[in-house]
């Protein structure tokens, strides 16, 4: 038996450490032990019964962004080698997955990570296929627990860049609405391409995101119709009426991208100009996006590595919370920087 982080999708306060089995590492696969496991608003709702699948007649471990160690040589891997592994896996069946893009599954029957059907990585050992593996540069360390949420950015960037791109576009005046562990990493994305970004949050300052060379403001003393119109928006919030209004903002060929989820029951306004007018006339676009598929993976600890070189300092502070397993509800209920749990110091 291991321990492991398990609750019941669909009931609320079920979450907890308990024993599972320890599973068997099959041929073919790779025993991975977890170091760090990175928490999230996913990770959140699901313990309080708003989301989740588990695997059939079982809880489930939660836990999706992992950063963990290679337990045994085997199928390109070493021993001791860092590595993190992608999320959502294939359906089997549809098109987008067929063509390796399971963050595009058009069935809905994909499985995910520590979400949905999939139990995750919070526990002391797991089995992995190597295809799903990522190794993690030693110069990243402990920072590769950072790999997955820059996934969903470099996902999000990448679909941007190829909407942006249906028509002769340039990048050079983002806002992201957010300063959580998302918009901080899209802003140091950003500012890795030499964009000009302006960042949005409740606080009254964020010297991350000004160390980063990007412009920070509290909305709740600015009006953010003020900082004038972007290229690209990045709603990363979670709030569904700064997502309605992140079209007003944009540019002429102006992309806006919503990372947030918001699933409150509420109504939201949009001027009515701004949706029957300028989104035809300026050929504006809004679109959501949500995990990512390998080719992101790949690309997020590229360039998390060259955000380490540029800011060491910087990276080093997104982690503001580090406990141990049986302290889950801690980093849970932590907010203001990325929490983490620990399975292992090594």
């Amino acid at each position: 038996m291991t321990l492991a982080l398990v609750t019941q999708p669909g009931r609320a306060g079920t979450t907890r450490v308990a024993e599972v089995d320890d599973g068997r590492v099959r041929e073919g696969e790779v025993p991975v032990r977890p170091l760090e496991i990175g928490v999230c608003g996913t990770d959140r709702e699901i313990s309080e019964g708003h989301f989740g699948v588990a695997p059939e007649g079982e809880d489930l471990v939660l836990g999706h962004e992992l950063l963990g160690v290679v337990d045994r040589d085997g199928y390109g891997f070493t021993r001791g080698e860092l590595v993190t592994a992608t999320v959502r896996r294939s359906c089997g069946h549809c098109l987008a997955c067929a063509d390796e893009s399971p963050d595009s599954c058009l069935s809905g029957d994909y499985s995910e990570r520590g979400i949905t059907r999939l139990h995750g990585y919070a526990r002391e050992l797991v089995a992995e296929d190597p295809a799903q593996l990522v190794a993690i540069p030693k110069s990243l360390g402990r920072l590769g627990v950072l790999a997955e949420p820059t996934s969903i950015c470099e996902r999000a960037l990448r679909h941007a860049r190829t909407i942006g791109g249906r028509q002769p576009w340039q990048l050079e005046r983002a806002l992201v609405i957010g300063a959580g562990a998302i918009g901080l990493l899209m802003t140091y994305l950003l500012r890795l391409a030499d964009v000009e970004v302006w960042t949005a949050s409740l606080e009254p300052e964020n010297d991350l995101v000004e160390h980063s060379g990007a412009s920070y403001v509290s909305t709740q003393d600015d009006d953010l119709s003020g900082l004038g119109t972007f290229d690209l928006v990045i709603e990363a919030a979670g709030n569904a009426e700064l997502m309605a209004r992140t079209l007003g903002q944009l540019r002429r060929s102006g992309v806006a991208c919503i990372l947030g989820i918001d699933p409150r029951a509420q109504t939201v306004e949009i001027d009515g100009r701004v949706l029957g007018v300028d989104l035809i006339l300026e050929n504006r676009v809004l679109f959501g996006s949500v995990n990512a598929q390998r080719r992101d993976w790949l690309a997020a600890v590229a360039d998390l590595d060259r955000a380490r070189e540029r800011w060491p300092e910087a990276l080093e502070r997104f982690v503001k919370l580090r406990v141990e397993l049986d302290r889950f509800q801690e980093a849970f209920e932590h907010r203001g920087g990325k929490a983490t749990l620990v399975l292992s110091h090594d």
